[in-house]
C-alpha cells in the first residue's frame, strides 16, 4: 500500500473510532445484530463504522501482499505488464467496456484510482442464505468474462460480503462460499487461474445498516475488483 493510502485509511480510522467513542449502543431486531461489545457498541453500529474507514481503499481487500504474489505468477506465466500512462489509459477502456456491458443489469461499476470494482447485489446474485448462483446471474457473469478475457492483465479479486443475521463464523463461511461460487464460474469460462484472489469478508464490510431490511439487502453481496498487472 502506497504512503497517501495509508494516510488516506490511517484517518478514516482514527475518525471512526473517535466516532465510535460518542455512539451508544443500540438494540437490533435480528439474530445478532444487536449484540453488543465491552465498549456498549452495537456490531451493527461497529460495522457500519468499520465500513466507512476502509471506503478511503475500497474496493480491494486482500492487500499487497496477495496481489504481488498474483503479480508473479502471471509475469511468470507470460502476462505482461503495464506502465506509467499505460495503466489509467488500459482501465479506462476496461472501465468503459464494463459500464456498456452492466447498463440495465444492477452491477454498479465504481472507479477508484486505477482499480476497478463491480458492485452485484443480492437480487441478482444469491438467494438469502444461499451460495448457489441464480440463474438471471448467468448472463452478467458471462459479460463480465467476456471483458476479462480481452482485458487479460489484470488481477481479478472475488469478495463475498454478508448481511449480520447469523454469527460471525457462519456469515464469514458463507462469505467465502459465494466468492468461490462466482470465482469458479467465471475461470470455467477459460480465464487463467493464477489472475484470481478469492476471499470472504462475512459481515465486516457493510455498505448500509443492519438494521432494516433494505440494507441488508445491499450488504448481500459480491464485489469483483479489477487490479491491474504493473510491469
Amino acid at each position: 500500500m502506497n504512503n497517501s493510502l495509508k494516510i488516506a485509511l490511517a484517518a478514516a480510522l482514527s475518525t471512526a473510532m473517535l466516532a465510535g467513542c460518542a455512539t451508544t449502543a443500540g438494540g437490533g431486531a435480528y439474530g445478532s445484530a444487536g449484540t453488543t461489545d465491552q465498549d456498549g457498541m452495537s456490531r451493527t453500529k461497529k460495522g457500519a463504522l468499520i465500513g466507512a474507514a476502509v471506503g478511503a481503499v475500497a474496493g480491494l481487500l486482500s492487500g499487497d501482499d496477495a496481489t504481488e504474489r498474483r503479480q508473479r505468477a502471471l509475469v511468470g506465466a507470460g502476462v505482461g505488464g503495464l506502465a506509467g500512462g499505460a495503466i489509467g489509459n488500459y482501465q479506462d477502456r476496461q472501465e468503459r467496456a464494463l459500464r456498456e456491458k452492466m447498463a440495465g443489469t444492477g452491477v454498479e461499476v465504481v472507479r477508484n484510482g486505477d482499480n476497478i470494482t463491480l458492485n452485484m447485489p443480492s437480487n441478482i446474485t444469491f438467494g438469502f442464505d444461499r451460495s448457489d448462483l441464480q440463474p438471471q446471474f448467468y448472463p452478467v457473469l458471462n459479460d463480465v468474462a467476456a471483458t476479462l478475457q480481452e482485458y487479460n492483465q489484470t488481477i481479478v479479486e472475488v469478495a463475498g460480503h454478508t448481511d449480520s443475521v447469523g454469527t460471525d463464523s457462519y456469515n464469514q463461511q458463507l462469505s467465502e462460499r459465494r466468492a468461490a461460487a462466482v470465482g469458479n464460474y467465471l475461470m470455467g469460462k477459460g480465464l487463467m487461474r493464477d489472475r484470481f484472489i478469492l476471499l470472504g469478508a462475512g459481515e465486516t464490510r457493510p455498505v448500509a445498516s443492519n438494521d432494516t431490511e433494505s440494507g441488508r439487502a445491499q450488504n448481500r453481496r459480491v464485489e469483483i475488483t479489477l487490479v491491474p498487472l504493473r510491469s
